[in-house]
């Protein structure tokens, strides 16, 4: 049962959106870091205990800005993307949407890694209480539309990237989509045991110590949510341009390597680094750092 704020976001973005449908069986992915620290344990361990995806207006966590209070930016693209509905007396940081985006062609990182190793894969009626944006909500897109009225999210797809974009064939690797992306607001719940159909991890994680594995096991047996794993992103040092996202970053590369005793940058030693980031300087600096770290292993890894 969606709030009245959530029905009337929907149908705000609905109204805007034309025929046709989606018409593509594309499920919307939420990508995140599920090592990273939160609320004195980490991000996976806080989805164990509460059984379900919340937003940034709830956890104060984000792989993104940290804008999510009144009056900050994400609520101010929200107050322009849905009309002002959660900007109504009454409305909860329960009732936020959540932010995925749509993985129209299914590959296996994650339809925006950008956001972490990670990603829950949703189940198909979640699109029912989703919207969608032709790129990110902090790009202020113009384009948006539902899976029941997707004409003009299509249109701007077809632009960018030909009539047959939906229509190519699925390819195994990764996508590695750091801004090109069909974003997904969920203006619902994201329960683990209802709305969920697979969590899929990094397999770096398998033995890197820091509980995810074991997060991972006791999510399948308390809410029976699948859990699959993918080779994922490596990196070496020396293989990080320094053009990419700043020369200072294949130094702090280096710099984890020999700290950690590995030879190459994996999603689990990052978030070794970004939960002990007291080595390497202030923690705003050096997550920042982490970040552009991260997305140099998406893009080259």
């Amino acid at each position: 049962m969606l709030t009245e704020a959530q029905v009337e976001a929907v149908a705000h973005v609905r109204g805007r959106g034309g025929a046709p449908a989606l018409g593509v069986d594309a499920p919307i992915t939420i990508n995140f870091h599920p090592d990273r620290s939160a609320g004195g344990g980490t991000v996976i361990g806080g989805l164990l205990a509460d059984g379900r995806f919340r937003s940034q207006f709830e956890t104060g966590i984000s792989n993104g800005g940290l804008t999510a209070f009144p009056g900050g930016d994400r609520d101010r693209w929200e107050e322009r993307m849905f009309g002002g509905a959660y900007q109504r007396p009454g409305v909860r940081a329960p009732d936020r949407p959540k932010y995925g985006a749509l993985n129209l062609l299914h590959h296996d990182d994650g339809a925006a890694p950008r956001f972490g190793s990670a990603h829950l894969r949703l189940r198909p009626h979640v699109r029912q209480w989703a919207t969608f944006t032709f790129g990110d909500s902090a790009g202020h897109p113009t384009e948006a539309g539902t899976a029941d009225a997707f004409g003009a999210v299509l249109a701007a797809l077809h632009a960018r990237h030909g009539a047959d974009a939906l229509s190519r064939p699925r390819p195994a690797a990764p996508g590695r989509a750091l801004d090109d992306y069909v974003e997904a607001q969920i203006h619902g719940p994201v329960r683990l045991a209802d709305d969920v159909e697979a969590l899929v991890l990094d397999s770096c994680f398998k033995n890197s110590g820091c509980g995810t594995a074991e997060a991972s096991a006791e999510l399948t047996a308390r809410y029976g949510l699948a859990v699959e794993w993918r080779p994922g992103f490596r990196l070496a040092p020396a293989d990080i341009p320094a053009e990419f996202r700043g020369p200072e970053i294949p130094v702090l590369a280096r710099s984890l390597c020999a700290h950690y005793g590995v030879p190459i940058v994996d999603p689990a030693l990052i978030g070794a680094a970004a939960r002990d980031p007291g080595p390497w300087g202030s923690p705003p600096e050096v997550l920042q750092s982490l970040k552009y770290l991260w997305h140099c292993l998406v893009q080259f890894g």
